[in-house]
């Protein structure tokens, strides 16, 4: 029996409360520092509550420390990591490797550790030596197919592996992507990250031909696997990722309930396989639906291999739903043709002759005839329109829209010196509570005081599956006050019992010698994100005898002696020669250029492109770098 996990951002407390709520089976969440989203951090006591929220359906709370670590924050992260623990988080995400050393090793339990996809988890030799290392579950890199993590999962059986499933693509391998600091200061690997693969660029050849002009070549389409997730389960991944620390509550109820309906969807049709990691049954007032939440797009990505639409080269927005076409246009307002009902407030958009994305909102809506307070310039008949805003959508899911519930069956029976009731479910232990009281037989019927007094759970996270009365324990007279507090006691230490679960911090033994992941890591050696001195002195014992600064440490030194003096901003699986159909390896047109290609920004900057055609990568190379 296979283990299935639901794992949810949470931009905070609020957003981490409704992904349990949803169906989680766990939430990831960053604490005031060192989380890979710089402008989503929480306190330690917000953290400590969604612990306990979390913990009495067995969810778990992960916490993501997975930023690089400079000097002079080692001490502030120690403090930080103590406070968690004494939180009661059940992981860590990580990056920098200073981590190991700066746990509070003295504490009787620690979070397991999870290394983060930031640590760019692409290949078999890179797990074994994270195992090897003590940690327990691997974020694999987005970028992988379903036979590459089944190659990952053969090798090394015993480590839990974790895939994203849904959410923003970073274009880059993650954890190595450099242009946000090399251009605007602000770190990816501090989580500042500035977007750059979301900005317009032109494509040139090495004769300063254009063949595109201003367009989103870097930016990529959201991931969405939801049809795919039993095939990811067979091939190895214990946990699904969905992708959003700084997306909205609504966003986190909609695509949560999708995921996790669909989840169970499959243990009902996969029962002696899998299950989930979780308590709990969720009853929902509302239909998700993944076309009225943010995306740009939707694309598998590389699970089957590579794909010709994975990228957005129109608009890095979201476009949404399409919705119609535009029939007429009449004074100030225009017709819809199409199926789709629209309300007050809808955002809708369409693309111009320029290719640009437009956008506006509808003033008042009669029916597929909207009123926006002005019409766009470039609106006419003939043009797609899209739905990026549902109001009537955003409305539902900004009120109540799920209970989640852990079926008990209760029993009440009777004793030589009174009356027990006890209590059992599915992940639940046999719980019992007794209490002494005469048996005085009932002068009338006592059945329907006992249940409704014994059903009464709906300030608890309990529901009553089925209730069982033994032994005649209807035929005597027990006061409604005594069965509520048998009821309570009951219920209380079931609470208690189930979250007894302890944490043991795993051995960390040291790899036997470093490993280079890519070629790359031993020409630009500042791959490895070194960024203080217990993160150094990590690697030397790993056997690295001369320890590079990181990017951001070092501002992108390559190692002296190379011919090649351009830092290496990014590593990509994405190719943009394959996406504009010129894949020779694949039956792709001729190249008409020459090469090598450059991506020049509007004020001027380039970046020289390398494909690495037997890798099938990409590489951008920051240009004119002295």
């Amino acid at each position: 029996m296979h283990t299935l996990e639901l794992l949810a951002p949470a931009k905070n407390l609020e957003c981490g409360i409704a992904a349990i709520d949803h169906g989680a089976d766990a939430v990831y969440i960053g604490a005031s520092k060192f989380g890979a989203r710089a402008s989503a951090g929480n306190s330690v006591e917000d953290i400590r509550q969604l612990c306990q929220y979390a913990h009495q359906f067995m969810a778990k709370v992960y916490v993501t420390v997975n930023t690089i670590i400079y000097e002079d924050e080692l001490e502030d992260t120690r403090r930080l990591l103590r406070q968690l623990v004494e939180a009661d988080v059940d992981a860590f995400l990580v990056q920098d490797m200073a981590i190991l050393e700066l746990l509070p090793k003295d504490m009787p339990h620690l979070p397991v550790l999870h290394a983060s996809t930031q640590t760019d988890n692409r290949t078999v030799e890179k797990v074994k030596w994270l195992r090897d290392l003590g940690f327990e579950r691997v974020v694999l890199a987005r970028e992988l197919s379903l036979d590459e993590i089944s190659e990952i999962h053969r090798s090394v059986p015993d480590i839990e592996l974790e895939g994203f499933v849904h959410g923003a693509l970073c274009v880059s391998y993650s954890g190595v992507c450099y242009a946000s600091q090399y251009c605007f200061q602000r770190s990816a690997n501090r989580g500042e990250c500035a977007q750059f693969c979301r900005m317009k660029f032109d494509l040139i050849d090495a004769d300063g031909v254009e063949i595109e002009h201003q367009r989103y070549l870097l930016s990529l389409k959201d991931l969405c696997q939801i049809d795919h997730l039993e095939e990811m389960a067979d091939a190895g991944i214990c946990s699904f990722k969905i992708e959003g620390r700084l997306k909205s509550i609504a966003y986190v109820k909609n695509v949560v309930s999708a995921y996790s309906q669909r989840l169970n969807q499959i243990i009902s049709k996969r029962k002696d396989s899998y299950q989930r990691a979780s308590l709990g049954r969720v009853d929902y007032s509302f239909e998700p639906n993944l076309k009225k939440t943010f995306n740009r797009g939707y694309t598998d990505y590389f699970l089957h291999r590579r794909q010709p639409d994975i990228f957005s080269p129109d608009t890095p927005k979201a476009l949404g739903e399409f919705v119609g076409k535009v029939k007429e246009i009449s004074g100030h307002s225009f017709n819809v043709a199409g199926t789709a009902s629209f309300a007050n407030g809808d955002g809708l958009c369409f693309f111009n002759d320029e290719h640009e994305l437009e956008g506006f909102r509808v003033n008042r809506a009669e029916g597929n005839r909207l009123y926006p307070l002005k019409i766009p310039a470039h609106l006419k008949p003939g043009l797609a329109l899209y739905r990026n805003n549902d109001e009537a959508f955003d409305k539902i899911l900004y009120g109540k829209t799920a209970e989640r519930k852990i079926p008990i069956e209760l029993t009440l029976s009777v004793t030589p010196t009174g009356f027990k009731l006890s209590a059992i479910g599915v992940g639940i232990p046999y719980t019992e509570k007794s209490v002494t009281l005469e048996h005085q037989p009932a002068q009338k019927p006592q059945r329907e005081n006992i249940l409704r007094q014994l059903n009464k759970l709906g300030n608890t996270q309990y529901m009553t599956e089925r209730l069982e009365i033994e032994g005649g324990a209807d035929q005597y007279f027990i006061p409604s006050s005594v069965l509520s507090d048998l009821r309570r006691q009951t219920i209380d230490a079931i609470q208690v019992d189930h979250l007894k679960e302890t944490k043991p911090l795993k051995n960390n033994p040291h790899a036997d010698n470093l490993k280079v992941w890519q070629p790359e890591y031993a020409k630009f050696p500042y791959l490895y994100n070194v960024s203080n001195h217990l993160s150094k002195a990590f690697y030397q014992k790993q056997g690295m005898l001369q320890v590079s600064d990181a990017f951001e440490v070092g501002q992108g030194k390559v190692v002296s002696g190379t011919a090649d003096h351009q830092p290496l901003l990014m590593q990509c699986r994405h190719c943009i020669r394959f996406s504009l159909g010129y894949c020779v390896q694949k039956g792709g047109k001729q190249p008409t250029w020459k090469e090598p290609l450059t991506l020049r920004l509007g004020d001027g900057r380039q970046f020289r492109l390398e494909f690495k055609c037997n890798e099938c990568q990409m590489n951008v190379y920051a240009q004119n770098k002295e």
